[in-house]
């Protein structure tokens, strides 16, 4: 029986190696060297690594390939032309780290609503403090979420519980939504904006001078979508002059963030670094149980999932 040629990081081996089914040929890579050398006899590969040029590199050598696997919900900086075009499968990870991003958000808005960063630090001198440094409550505030898929979903499922009202951006209008062409008018409306778009021509820089102008003078902004899709100069001036209340960011331009950036010195900059995926010990094992359930689903010729829109870029 002739097999099917799977490459594979070798992070992922301990959780799938001993459950791949018998028509599978599975090699995996420790180096980027490895992942070249194994990529032009892939038919399905899961070539993740962290430095995403090459990544982008052992994806392009893969010219026999016909499924790609991902860890990454982002996509843009696949070589999506060439997948699209070689008719290559994508899926990617999706949905894998939205609890925890989802709870990231809502830990920011705690942080900020409370003054925890005030709190930390008179922790850290010893001081008794006797008032609060943050008295804003999350019940009753109004937050406009921008992005609605898997973690998109889940913010709006949290932050109800907290009594927030949000309301939506999406396509599709409907109660508690506004559409594409509608939100930039109603930025004054909210104490939030949250960020949880893909990263795509069509966002790229959609939060800029004239968005940052037209929200409230007490709102704070929460990207955890892309550092592309703010436009960091003018948050930096925003910030500076106190233009808008706070920015939870954690995700900038370019990342890692250098230190000798504004941004780090701003007292309403919270940066998080990208860690809001990183705050959890379920990731590879998620991951791994929906690679081997897709597997099964490719094997029969069902549709594998999530799969990405190459047009799209999401």
């Amino acid at each position: 029986m002739t097999k099917t040629v799977t490459v594979l990081s070798e992070m992922i081996r301990p959780l799938v190696e001993s459950r791949l089914p018998d028509w599978v040929e599975p090699r995996f890579f420790r180096t980027k060297e490895e992942a070249m050398a194994m990529a032009p006899e892939a038919d399905i590969g899961w070539f993740d690594m962290h430095d995403k040029h090459d990544m982008a590199t052992a994806i392009t050598a893969a010219a026999r390939m016909r499924w790609l696997n991902s860890i990454y919900a982002g996509v843009d900086r696949m070589p999506l032309d060439l997948l699209r075009t070689r008719g290559v499968v994508v899926t990617n990870g999706a949905g894998i780290n939205a609890i925890t991003i989802a709870e990231y958000v809502v830990m920011g808005m705690l942080t900020i609503a409370k003054g925890y960063r005030e709190v930390v630090r008179a922790q850290e001198r010893h001081e008794w403090l006797i008032d609060s440094p943050g008295k804003v409550e999350l019940a009753g505030s109004r937050a406009l979420l921008l992005g609605y898929g898997a973690i998109g979903r889940l913010i709006e499922e949290r932050l109800k519980a907290f009594a927030v009202d949000v309301t939506v951006v999406r396509r599709s209008p409907g109660p508690g939504t506004l559409t594409p062409d509608q939100w930039r008018g109603r930025l004054g409306d909210y104490d939030w904006v949250i960020l949880a778009v893909p990263a795509t021509a069509e966002t790229d820089g959609m939060i800029g001078a004239v968005e940052l102008a037209a929200m409230k003078s007490d709102a704070t902004l929460i990207n955890i979508a892309r550092g592309s899709v703010v436009d960091q100069e003018a948050l930096v001036a925003a910030l500076t002059e106190k233009r808008i209340g706070a920015a939870f960011l954690d995700v900038t331009t370019p990342e890692p963030l250098p230190a000798d950036h504004p941004l780090w010195a701003l007292d309403n900059a919270h940066v998080t670094m990208h860690l809001s995926g990183r705050a959890q010990d379920k990731m590879f094992a998620r991951a791994a149980e929906r690679f081997l359930d897709n597997l099964d689903r490719w094997h029969r010729g069902e549709p594998v999932a999530p799969q990405v829109d190459l047009t799209l870029g999401y």
